[in-house]
């Protein structure tokens, strides 16, 4: 059975080499590149079968189409800033050969701010990223945190995938305003009203689901900055969905203009 591997990628030249590399063990590599200014794609041409280059369609169709340059019997999706390591690679080339599933969930271990994150709700943050390519795939069209649906049923590994987010706070907070943004958007267009209790409560309860009844508290420091910054997102997002209604527009917010991982 052969292994496809696609990923999207936008000015991701810092990290790109460092995942195209993880996923060499794939019959193919299919890159789409949405406007990178940097060497993203003189990187991802080293590797890759196909790098195309295309127009930001936004997070699942641009899914969807490097999907659609696919060619292997499976299909293993990644981002930009995640790796699959030796043990991962091992038990995908395992599980392909068997009929028993229409895909797997793959768990990713984060480092946020060079720190892993063993807890938060964060691990094992279980995705679903390796399926076979006849069961039907189709990623959502949601403004973020797309999903993947496919037919059939799915398993699960036992192997985590590495998932280096975000380096600095630079580079989370950059990230930060850009989801918050799509974020709000996605709850405007579905037609969610903005509640006063919205930016009262679910901040606090973010904070406390995170740190306390997730453990956040055992990741130190680094624990306790992700929780607090996780509450100030959730802030954020239904601050901007309360501008959006005030303003009339889905575009008020916008300024996501590619991936970001």
């Amino acid at each position: 059975m052969s292994i496809s591997v696609i990923i999207i990628a936008r000015n991701e030249a810092r990290r790109i080499e460092t995942c195209l590399r993880s996923a060499r063990f794939a019959d193919e590599i299919v890159l789409v590149d949405s406007g990178s200014t940097d060497d993203t794609v003189a990187i991802a041409r080293k590797y890759a079968d196909r790098v195309i280059e295309s127009e930001w369609r936004g997070y699942g169709p641009t899914k969807q189409l490097a999907l659609e340059h696919a060619t292997g019997d499976w299909v293993l999706w990644l981002d930009a800033d995640e790796r699959v390591p030796p043990d991962l690679r091992d038990e995908i080339q395992a599980v392909v050969g068997s009929m028993d599933h229409a895909g797997y969930h793959i768990a990713r271990k984060t480092l946020f701010l060079g720190h892993w994150i063993r807890h938060c709700g964060w691990y094992p943050d279980y995705v679903l990223r390796l399926f076979r390519r006849g069961a039907d795939p189709r990623f959502t069209d949601d403004e973020v945190h797309e999903s993947l649906h496919i037919r059939g049923k799915t398993g699960y590994l036992k192997h985590p995938m590495i998932h280096d987010t975000d380096p600095t706070l630079h580079h989370y907070l950059a990230k930060f305003n850009s989801f918050t943004s799509l974020g709000a958007r996605q709850l405007y267009l579905s037609g969610r009203r903005f509640r006063l209790t919205d930016l009262m409560f679910r901040p606090i309860f973010t904070l406390f689901k995170m740190y306390f009844l997730k453990r956040g508290f055992q990741d130190g420091l680094p624990g306790f900055i992700l929780c607090g910054l996780s509450a100030c997102y959730v802030f954020t997002k239904y601050a901007k969905l309360w501008h959006l209604h005030l303003r009339g527009s889905a575009d008020v917010e916008s300024g996501a203009s590619g991936p970001s991982s």
